[in-house]
């Protein structure tokens, strides 16, 4: 009788299936949009500074790779400043030659003009020395400007990032010979940087400078969101083509040229259905949103037509406003599964 008892209540379980699913929906709302297209951009850094250097020496390090990012200030290459050192301490001894011959110029140009405003020397000699002491005087300056200029050059031996960016080239290593002009790295700056898309030059009565786009970094499947800032002044010649300017924040772990994809508007706006991008699923390659419908899943194809950040916006009648669409739980689900409603966002 036990023996029967444990099949009957295991037949009745397997009979009544796995319990509901838990879901949370979001609602479908209408909202005024234009449609969007996919347009594939580049990556690109607008500031970019090539940095030379303004003195000859030799390299004694040079602190980045390729790729590195830097910030403002961080240094970047070191030049061997042992010879410099050695002519800033034989300036500065020369100025306390100076200092002495000056003290022994003066004392006797005082003591001269004082003879001379009681007749005891020539007016030459009294001229002589007072240009003697003003001639001690002038090559002390001289050495204190040959000193700041010493000073500057081993200053610039050590080149630095002007602004916050990647490393995108490398042109020299430790132990080369540089001279004036030649180019030690190349930086881009991480806050300036953009994609470059192409649209059809009639598509561009669509697009509204300041206006927020999608962009895919498709290295990353990754979705950001861009602002059209700018546009190309000259379309392509052969296409029509012409280049929007789109710039993304500041980002790690990207490359010049690597490509994206951008959504742009390519209509006029007009009333579309607008839900949460969470509740979109792909099978077989189209797009599924699942609705409820009487405590069970029900899965429906949409027709996406507008990427809206974390939203999306489609033209399928049958999607309307009010409806519920699971955007938690969906990537579970089978259609006419029973499912209990959790929460609604």
């Amino acid at each position: 009788m036990l023996i029967a008892g444990i099949i009957l209540t295991c037949s009745l379980a397997n009979a009544q299936g796995p319990p509901p699913a838990r879901v949370i929906t979001g609602e479908v709302i209408n909202r005024e949009v234009s449609t969007t297209q996919s347009v594939t951009g580049i990556l690109y850094y607008e500031r970019v500074s090539n940095i030379s250097t303004e003195v000859v020496g030799l390299v004694e390090g040079v602190e980045v790779n390729q790729g590195d990012h830097v910030k403002k200030g961080d240094v970047l290459v070191r030049l061997n400043t042992e010879i410099l050192e050695r002519e800033i301490a034989l300036t500065r001894t020369r100025m306390e030659q100076a200092d002495l011959r000056i003290d022994n110029t003066k004392k006797n140009y005082k003591r001269l003009e004082r003879l001379y405003k009681s007749s005891g020397v020539s007016e030459k000699d009294y001229d002589d020395a007072f240009y003697t002491f003003q001639d001690a005087e002038k090559e002390k300056q001289a050495m204190k400007d040959s000193l700041a200029k010493l000073l500057i050059q081993k200053s610039r031996s050590v080149i630095r990032a002007p602004f916050a960016g990647i490393v995108l080239s490398k042109g020299v290593d430790s132990g080369a010979w540089v001279q004036q002009g030649k180019q030690l790295v190349s930086i881009g700056s991480s806050s300036d940087l953009f994609v470059r898309a192409p649209i059809a030059e009639n598509s561009l009565q669509f697009v509204t400078m300041g206006e927020k786009v999608e962009v895919l970094l498709n290295a990353f499947n990754r979705r950001i969101e861009g602002t059209v800032v700018d546009i190309d002044p000259v379309a392509d010649l052969k296409t029509k083509n012409v280049f929007l300017k789109i710039r993304i924040p500041p980002m790690e772990l990207v490359a010049q040229n690597m490509s994206a994809t951008v959504s742009v508007p390519n209509s006029v706006k007009r009333q579309l259905s607008v839900f949460s991008r969470a509740a979109v699923i792909k099978f077989q390659g189209k797009d599924f949103v699942y609705t409820v419908k009487e405590g069970k899943s029900s899965i429906l194809p949409v027709h996406i037509v507008a990427y809206l950040g974390d939203k999306v916006a489609v033209d399928t009648p049958y999607i309307v406003p009010g409806l519920p669409v699971v955007i938690e739980g969906n990537e579970r689900l089978r259609p006419d599964q029973p499912v209990v409603v959790a929460g609604e966002k």
